[in-house]
């Protein structure tokens, strides 16, 4: 079983959503990067999701919402866009925080779930994860995630406890 068969098996997938979603962002020459959970899984041991969280260059988000809309259920909030398929559990948001933006140039083609896509490098996934947990208005849940995916990249990278913020620091007790 190949790691794309894997991954539309544990997600209930009746089509290949990921590769609907990722030919849509070529034909569109659409800049982006993988971030979240599933970067995270590059760098670290990984771990299974359902969610892909990926930013897009902002200049193309509008005309690509309209897009994805004719073929997928997008649901525009005010930090993200949603696209679902009705053929797969996947859930896959467009992260519109402006600050994610800069990951986007630099990120390097990494294999993903079998996909070859391009990834934010760790520091940049490492500063979102930071950026997720200190959201306050995040569900509780959420948060605990986050901070579990910041403590996977630590392992991997000691380093990158120089990202963090003072008091995060002194709570991880690091």
């Amino acid at each position: 079983m190949t790691e794309r068969e894997f991954v539309n098996r544990v997600t209930n997938s009746k089509s290949d959503f990921l590769q609907q979603f990722f030919d849509v962002l070529k034909r569109e020459k659409t800049g982006f990067c993988v971030i979240g959970g599933l970067a995270v899984n590059v760098y670290a041991e990984p771990l299974v999701s359902l969610d892909l969280d990926v930013v897009v260059a902002s200049e193309k988000l509008d005309a690509l919402t309209g897009i994805l809309s004719k073929r997928f259920k997008v649901e525009v909030f005010e930090h993200s866009v949603n696209v679902f398929s009705a053929s797969s559990d996947v859930r896959i948001q467009i992260q519109r925080d402006e600050r994610y933006q800069e990951f986007v140039r630099p990120a390097k083609v990494r294999k993903v779930l079998g996909y070859k896509l391009p990834v934010a490098g760790i520091d940049d996934v490492f500063r979102g994860k930071v950026w997720a947990y200190s959201d306050a208005t995040r569900r509780p849940s959420k948060r605990q995630k986050d901070l579990a995916d910041i403590m996977r990249l630590l392992e991997v990278k000691k380093s990158l406890s120089r990202l963090l913020p003072a008091a995060m620091k002194k709570a991880l007790k690091l």
